[in-house]
């Protein structure tokens, strides 16, 4: 009974990601693309490039596209590591897994970024036996380590095996049963499984479409300046193929000034704005940040202040059953100008909001203080967020003054 509720669910949940991916993008227009062969060239034409696009079709035909300017926005692909024998099974990364039409019963995640935590937590709720494999001593080792160490604890308390400093070394099949080879500390460790996730990181789409025939700058990425242009100045890039962030809200932001540069330079263009970029990984708990966090401070020599609340205290959260997590502000030191935010906790990627626009609109932790929040709503761990940093910081010689004046109003 229990093995058919996992697999119904397993089932539903496909079933509901396929739906939505059909709203998103028809499957039509997948195939056209993959049926077209798209090559770039480039001419000389009185002082400036035109691009021709040679659109190369499943029938073999050919058809030429012109324009001034084009904007690259190709993407990338799940990285695959030069791991022994890894081409002996078929191994499955974020692209692939949603082929899936029976859960794993033992399932190995290779990797402990947002990708491979995601992922891991997502399949252990379905029923899967997950092991995550992560070579750094911890998972999500872009967060502070009291934000990993938080996820670290929910995945071993929901049966995850999460193994760190571990390294994949080698794939074997013998006698029908696979494993994955890790070493730690000099000592193998063999572990069995039935299907292997790779979530590594993500390779730039860069070759395949002439950019190397053109000259076109590139390393990990896309050479491009602060307008999103190339090496040529009238081909334009956007999303992961051009870096350096690799998040769908970044693309989208970098694709507006592409377009528009694209579409109006040389009278006008203009300069990408990175300088608010929020993100989250969408594990329980939930795990967002916005600017530094006190890793990135540190290492860069930043000074800072650590304001801290704990989402324990939080009505809303109590009620909710979620009564864990914290929101962290890093501050400039005696000042309420915020440098980084980070929120480990239920929607915290939503209640990120709120410092991604002050941030971006030069408000301090005094106007989060000083706004209204609905009560009860997890919001309010903001406004007791930005409460901490005021008490931490209370003006004292006007509190003393305060203090006689009533003294005094008292007559004692």
């Amino acid at each position: 009974m229990l093995l058919g509720a996992i697999a119904l669910s397993y089932a539903f949940g496909l079933g509901r990601f396929l739906s939505l991916e059909a709203i998103k993008s028809s499957q039509a227009d997948v195939e056209v693309w993959r049926a077209s062969r798209p090559l770039l060239a480039a001419l000389l034409f009185f002082g400036g490039y035109t691009i021709v696009v040679a659109l190369t079709h499943g029938d073999g035909t050919v058809q030429p596209l012109s324009t001034r300017s084009i904007v690259i926005a190709t993407g990338a692909r799940p990285f695959v590591p030069p791991i022994e024998g890894i081409d002996q099974v078929d191994y499955l990364t974020s692209e692939n897994i949603w082929r899936l039409r029976e859960l794993p019963g033992r399932l190995v995640v290779l990797g402990g970024g947002p990708i491979g935590s995601e992922l891991t937590q997502a399949f252990a709720r379905l029923g899967s036996r997950v092991t995550q494999v992560e070579m750094a001593p911890r998972i999500l080792m872009r967060e502070d380590v009291d934000a990993s160490d938080l996820v670290t604890q929910r995945f071993r308390s929901e049966g995850i095996e999460v193994l760190v400093d571990h390294t994949a070394k080698r794939v074997e099949v013998a006698d029908g049963e696979k494993r994955l080879i890790v070493e730690h500390r000099g000592r193998e460790l063999v572990i069995a499984f039935d299907a292997l996730v790779v979530a590594v990181g993500r390779k730039a789409n860069l070759t395949g479409y002439g950019l190397e025939e053109l000259g076109v700058k590139a390393d990990k990425t896309l050479d491009v300046n602060g307008y999103l242009q190339t090496s040529f100045p009238n081909i334009y890039a956007a999303g992961d193929v051009a870096g350096p962030f690799q998040f769908t809200h970044t693309a989208a932001h970098q694709a507006w000034y592409a377009a528009v540069n694209a579409l109006f330079d040389p009278f006008k263009k203009f300069r990408a704005d990175y300088r608010v970029i929020p993100w989250a990984t969408f594990v329980e708990p939930e795990v967002a940040r916005v600017g530094l966090n006190v890793l990135e401070a540190t290492e860069r020599g930043i000074a800072h202040e650590v304001t801290t609340y704990q989402i324990d205290d939080l009505d809303r959260a109590i009620a909710d059953g979620e009564a864990h997590g914290f929101v962290k502000v890093l501050t400039v030191p005696g000042k309420d100008r915020i440098l980084g935010v980070t929120i480990v906790g239920e929607h915290a990627g939503d209640l990120l909001a709120e410092y991604v626009l002050a941030m971006k609109h030069g408000l301090g932790l005094n106007k989060i203080l000083g706004t209204i929040h609905t009560y009860p709503t997890m919001a309010e761990a903001n406004k007791y967020a930005a409460g901490n940093w005021k008490r931490a910081h209370a003006p004292q010689a006007l509190l003393n003054w305060v203090e006689r004046f009533h003294t005094w109003r008292r007559g004692t």
